[in-house]
C-alpha cells in the first residue's frame, strides 16, 4: 500500500494545536523513525511538509522527510515536560534518524564487588554483567574523585590502586605506604571488620547519588525554564543515565539463601522509625505510571525478608475512568488488590507502602475503608525529599539518607517504579505496532480484532504466510495476499 499523500499529511497537520509536546514520525509500516520536542506542535511539524523549506534542510532531515508516512503527537503542559517525554521516548523506542543518547561508558562509575574478600572502590566507564556494584554515572570527575578520597578517609575503605597485604596471624595490613593512617580506623583488620567498613561506604555511595540526582533534575530544569534547551538536554542523558545505573543497584540481588544481618537491620530499624510492634518481613509497594496522562498502568510488588518476590508482582490497567488523575488511580488498585486478598481469606502484609505523598496515601486510605478492611501499617514515601508521610496525625518523618531503614524503603519504591514503567511501555509498543493495521483498507474492528486473535502479536501476524492469513476467519485468499504484500512491501530508496 503506498504511503499517504503530502497533502494528507498538510491535512492532519492542520488539526494540530500551538501547545508544547511531542511528535513522533512514522514509515509506512508504523515503524516510529523520529521522535522531536515542540514549543509548538503545529508550527513544528509543518516545517517537515514545506517545499519551499525543504532545501534548506540536512541532507538526513530530506532522507527523514521522504520516509514519513504518518505521525503522532503528545500534547503537555509545558517545555520541559516535552524535553523529559522527548527523552523518554527516544530510549524507549530508539529512532532510526534520532541521534543515539549519551552512553553511560562516557562518566564514569564506581565498581565495588562485595564477593571479594577485601572490597575495593575503584573507578571504570564501563559496566559488566558481573556480580559487582555500580554506582553512578557521574559527569563531574573531579568531584567524584573528592568523594572517593573523602570516603577513604570517613571510612577507612580501600580504593582501586590499593595492594593490601595478609598478616601472618590472618588480618590484614590495608596500606604500606604513606596512606597508614587512615583517620580514626586501624590499618590493621580483619576482613569481617573491614566488610562492615565497605558495605556502610556503599550506604552512603547511595545517598550521594540520590543527592547529585536531585542536583542534576534541578539544574537540568532550570536550563529549560531559560529556554537553554541544549544545556537541558545534555543534563537530562546524564539524569536519565544515572537513574538506570541506581535502578539496577536497587534491585541488585545477592545469592546467599539467608537473609543477611544488614537486611536484618535494616527492616528492625525501619519498623522501630515505624513505631511498629513487631519487624516487618512483608512488604508491598504500590506506584501509577503514566505519558501525560495516556496509558495509565499501576504496579505493585512485593518483598519478604528484605528481598523482591518477583513471583508475587502485581500489575493493573486502570479500568474505572479515563484519564489523568493519580489519586482516582491509587484507590482503584489499592481497593482491589486487597479486596482480592479478603475474598480469598489471605494474609495482608505488614507494611504497605505507597509511590507518593499526602493525595496518594489518602486515596489509599480511602480504598481500605470502602471495602472495610482494617489497613496494616500504611505509609507513602514522596520522592522530593525522601519523606515518610503517615496517614494519621503524625507528623512526616525524614530519616538520614545513608539509614539502611530509609535505604530499604528506597529500593521497594524504586522496584516499584521500575516496573510500572516497564508495564507501560510494554502496552505502548503494542498500541503502535498494531497501528500499523489502521493503514490497511478494509480492515474493520472484527477482522482486526480477529487478526490479533488468531496470531497473538504484531510480530507473529508479520511473519506470517498467506495460506496462514487466510486461515483467520473473514478472510479470503486475496484479501490475505493483498495483506501479506503490505507488510512486505520494499522501503522507499533513502
Amino acid at each position: 500500500m503506498p504511503a499517504p499523500e503530502p497533502t494528507n499529511l498538510k491535512e492532519k497537520v492542520r488539526h494540530l494545536t500551538d501547545k508544547p509536546g511531542v511528535y513522533l514520525m512514522k514509515d509506512r509500516l508504523g515503524r516510529i523513525i523520529y521522535v522531536g520536542k515542540a514549543k509548538a506542535l503545529k508550527k513544528r511539524v509543518s516545517s517537515y511538509f514545506t517545499p519551499s523549506r525543504a532545501m534548506t534542510f540536512h541532507p538526513k532531515i530530506r532522507a527523514l522527510i521522504e520516509m514519513i508516512a504518518d505521525f503522532d503527537t503528545i500534547e503537555v503542559k509545558s517545555e520541559p515536560e516535552a524535553l523529559l517525554l522527548e527523552g523518554k521516548l527516544i530510549k524507549q523506542w530508539k529512532p532510526k534518524y534520532n541521534t543515539d543518547f549519551t552512553d553511560d561508558k562516557r562518566f564514569l562509575l564506581v565498581r565495588v564487588d562485595l564477593s571479594q574478600e577485601l572490597p575495593r572502590f575503584a573507578l571504570t566507564r564501563f559496566k559488566k554483567d558481573d556480580r559487582s556494584r555500580y554506582f553512578g554515572p557521574f559527569a563531574h570527575s573531579g568531584l567524584l574523585r573528592k568523594t572517593l578520597a573523602q570516603m577513604r578517609r570517613q571510612f577507612g575503605i580501600l580504593l582501586g590502586d590499593a595492594s593490601p597485604q595478609r598478616l601472618p596471624d590472618g588480618r590484614w595490613q590495608l596500606y604500606n605506604d604513606v596512606r597508614q593512617e587512615l583517620y580514626g580506623f586501624t590499618n590493621e583488620t580483619t576482613a569481617e571488620d573491614y566488610r562492615r567498613r565497605a558495605e556502610d561506604a556503599c550506604a552512603f555511595l547511595d545517598g550521594k547519588s540520590r543527592e547529585w540526582l536531585e542536583t542534576l533534575r534541578a539544574e537540568m530544569l532550570a536550563a529549560a525554564e531559560k529556554h537553554e534547551f541544549e544545556k537541558a538536554a545534555e543534563l537530562r542523558d546524564v539524569v536519565f543515565a544515572l537513574q538506570k545505573t541506581l535502578a539496577k543497584t536497587r534491585t541488585f540481588e545477592r545469592f546467599d539463601p539467608t537473609v543477611p544481618e544488614h537486611d536484618e537491620e535494616a527492616m528492625r530499624l525501619l519498623g522501630e522509625a515505624l513505631g511498629m510492634a513487631d519487624t516487618p518481613r512483608t512488604m508491598e509497594c504500590f506506584d501509577i505510571s503514566h505519558i501525560s496522562g495516556t496509558f495509565v498502568v499501576a504496579s505493585m510488588v512485593y518483598f519478604a525478608n528484605g528481598r523482591p518476590d518477583k513471583n508475587e508482582y502485581r500489575r493493573f490497567q486502570i479500568k474505572s475512568f479515563i484519564g489523568n488523575d493519580d489519586f482516582r488511580a491509587m484507590e482503584e488498585v489499592v481497593g482491589r488488590r486487597y479486596r482480592r486478598l479478603k475474598e480469598e481469606n489471605k494474609p495482608m502484609p505488614d507494611l504497605v507502602v505507597i509511590d507518593g505523598g499526602r493525595g496518594q496515601i489518602g486515596a489509599a486510605l480511602k480504598a481500605f475503608i470502602a471495602i472495610d478492611v482494617t489497613p496494616p501499617t500504611l505509609i507513602g514515601l514522596a520522592k522530593k525529599h525522601e519523606t515518610i508521610i503517615f496517614p494519621d496525625e503524625r507528623a512526616p518523618l525524614n530519616l538520614p539518607l545513608n539509614s539502611p531503614a530509609l535505604n530499604l524503603l528506597q529500593r521497594l519504591r524504586d522496584e516499584a517504579h521500575r516496573f510500572a514503567n516497564t508495564y507501560n511501555a510494554d502496552l505502548r509498543s503494542k498500541k503502535i505496532r498494531e497501528s500499523v493495521l489502521d493503514d490497511f483498507p478494509g480492515l474493520g474492528p472484527v477482522r482486526r480484532a480477529a487478526l490479533l486473535a488468531h496470531f497473538g502479536s504484531m510480530d507473529r501476524l508479520r511473519t506470517a504466510t498467506v495460506e496462514q492469513i487466510a486461515e483467520v476467519p473473514g478472510f479470503g485468499s486475496r484479501m490475505a495476499a493483498d495483506l501479506h504484500a503490505f507488510f512486505h512491501a520494499p522501503e522507499p530508496p533513502v
